[in-house]
């Protein structure tokens, strides 16, 4: 065992005794081998009941390439949520032993795809959880879909997730019936980009920094996306249309921006991007007063890379320390798992954190409410009855807004200097969620 490993098992050591998992015992790969009277209680360790054989939990997020800050806390959360199941969970009078098997999508749809085929067809997985944008969640869930595998998804906005899978979010027919997915939607980041807008003096010219990739053409849309209520809000858009991503030169993007007067800018990069964006508006003299970014702001490691040049900038904030939320698997509020995150990694929280806790959340409830976890229409049938109070708010798919989705709540956060960390997410804009604390109003870049 290396150092960084011990180092980390024994924070997670901490961590569940935090838990009331007393006395857990860390092995390399994350199985424990010893819990409380309590936690063999719940999940159906102590060796007493009838033996189930083993439940295969499959989970496919980008590690590597340009959306790898998603998957940054998916060791951590691996690691605890291996360590919480380890003795297995009691289903129906039957002890199931717990397997997850991690995949990296590599941020490419193709791969995303590929490694579900693995899953499905190679490990034989029972059930599917994938995160981090609609070019991974949909193409694992297509993959699901088609091989009758219930798969649970997050971290996409539901629009480009449903109807970028073919869904018509007109009918009250479900669309899918394997594949399920809890997220907010365009309406939710839209109105939390409006009202912080509303705090700064504007002229109402929207630069829309828009890529060729399925959120970009879902948040671009004419029709179902940001034009329209921006529009009944009394903003226009300058939209220069559609680039590639990886794209070296927005000079193009920079000079209709500039030409049209604008002086908020909104969109969804990718990371990279929108360091090389930003970098070149800065050269080339494009400086909005508000700059309100999805995807690519989210994490402080990519505002951290602008330098001075990252302050002011501001975005949708899902999850954060501050959310009165409490997990139903580890009873620990969000700010103790945020707070275990830096222990154990000595990184900054992000927020993705929340959402990967909260998928296996929603798997052990789905699980360990199914009359059969080995049959996968019990499973859809367990999913579909979900209302369950997890770390980043309530899951239930009862209430919509389209059959296959439940939302969650989003509030607005602006990157400023930290006294601690180069960069603090301050929450400036809670009006969808006001049980989470403002530390003031959006401020002007530059102010």
């Amino acid at each position: 065992m290396d150092g960084a490993t011990a180092t980390n098992n024994v924070t997670r050591r901490r961590f569940l005794t935090g838990l009331g998992v007393a006395g857990a015992a860390v092995t390399v790969g994350g199985l424990s081998a010893c819990g409380d009277s309590k936690r063999e209680q719940e999940s159906g360790g102590g060796g007493g009941g009838k033996k189930g054989g083993t439940l295969k939990i499959g989970y496919v997020t980008p590690r590597t390439g340009a959306l790898a800050p998603f998957g940054e806390a998916d060791e951590f959360v691996l690691g605890v949520m291996r360590d919480r199941l380890g003795d297995g969970l009691r289903i129906g009078g039957a002890t199931y032993a717990i397997e997850i098997i991690d995949k990296n999508s590599e941020s490419s749809s193709d791969t995303a795809s590929s490694v579900a085929q693995e899953l499905i067809v190679d490990d034989g997985v029972d059930l599917v959880l994938v995160s981090s944008t609609p070019d991974t969640t949909n193409p694992v869930a297509d993959q699901c879909e088609a091989n009758g595998v219930p798969c649970i998804s997050t971290v996409a906005p539901w629009q480009p997730y449903y109807i970028g899978r073919g869904g018509d979010p007109a009918s009250k027919e479900a669309a899918f019936k394997y594949t399920y997915h809890f997220f907010w939607g365009l309406e939710d980041v839209i109105g939390v980009f409006l009202a912080m807008w509303s705090q700064v003096p504007t002229n109402k010219v929207v630069a829309g920094l828009f890529p060729n990739d399925p959120d970009g053409n879902a948040w671009g849309d004419k029709e179902l996306g940001f034009p329209p209520p921006l529009g009944d809000a009394g903003y226009r858009i300058v939209d220069p249309g559609r680039y590639t991503n990886g794209a070296t030169d927005f000079s193009a993007q920079i000079g209709r921006f500039r030409s049209g007067g604008a002086q908020v800018l909104t969109g969804v990069p990718i990371p990279p991007d929108f360091t090389t964006f930003w970098t070149q508006a800065a050269q080339q003299g494009f400086r909005p007063q508000v700059a309100s970014i999805g995807k690519a702001l989210l994490f402080p490691a990519a505002v951290e890379a602008l330098g001075d040049i990252g302050t002011g900038l501001s975005t949708e904030v899902w999850w954060s320390p501050s959310h009165p939320f409490t997990s139903s698997l580890t009873d620990e509020k969000a700010s103790e798992v945020a707070a275990a995150y830096t222990e154990s990694t000595n990184r900054q929280w992000t927020q993705p954190i929340g959402f990967a806790h909260a998928l296996f959340e929603v798997a052990v409830d789905v699980l360990t409410r199914s009359k059969d976890p080995k049959d996968a229409d019990a499973v859809v049938d367990a999913i579909k009855g979900t209302d369950l109070d997890t770390i980043v708010g309530t899951v239930d798919w009862s209430s919509g807004p389209v059959p296959n989705v439940a939302k969650t709540k989003l509030v607005g956060g602006q990157w400023r200097k930290g006294s601690d960390t180069p960069y603090d997410l301050v929450i400036v804009a809670n009006d969808d969620l006001p049980d989470v604390p403002t530390g003031g109003t959006l401020e002007p870049i530059g102010s």
